[in-house]
């Protein structure tokens, strides 16, 4: 077996010539119920409470897409095959005083792991939409969250 190792430090981070600040790539995990309806995956943050959606920064040796599954593998031991990005939004960072440009995916999940780089410090909990919209403090990521509502909405109706 494998042993799978969290990337660390800023040396590879991308930073946005716009704003200074880090350029950040995250993912909405997914699956979608029986009766049609999403079901999410968030964590929590590393300080143990939250409720988010993983992301972290966008390395110059990787996609935005390799990103996103990158970050799903580290903070929530999840695999799972990313769609068409679902926006750009720009958010103050918590602990710097920079604006962030945050890229969000849609990551179906197809494979959960026992095991995950950063299991000791995030517990993972799959919720509903309603649950999630009610408890990401992160403005940001509910918007993220709306737009992936969206777009399944309208491939249901399509059906």
């Amino acid at each position: 077996m494998a042993v799978l190792v969290a990337r660390q430090g800023r040396e590879l981070q991308r930073y946005s010539p716009r704003t200074g600040g880090r350029i950040v790539v995250g993912c909405i995990p997914y699956l979608v119920r029986d009766d049609g309806e999403l079901e999410v995956l968030v964590i929590s943050s590393q300080k143990g409470h939250g409720m988010m959606f993983p992301k972290g920064g966008w390395e110059v040796d990787e996609s935005m897409d390799d990103a996103a599954r990158r970050e799903a593998l580290e903070e929530a031991g999840i695999r799972g095959d990313t769609g068409v990005v679902l926006g750009l939004w720009h958010y103050q960072s918590r602990r710097y005083q920079q604006t962030y440009e945050g890229y969000m995916f849609p990551l179906r999940v197809t494979d959960q792991l026992g095991q995950w780089p950063e299991m000791a410090s995030r517990k993972r909990t799959w919720a509903t939409v309603q649950e999630v919209m009610e408890g990401c403090q992160h403005a940001w990521m509910r918007e993220a969250l709306k737009e992936l509502v969206d777009r399944h909405a309208k491939l249901q109706s399509a059906l």
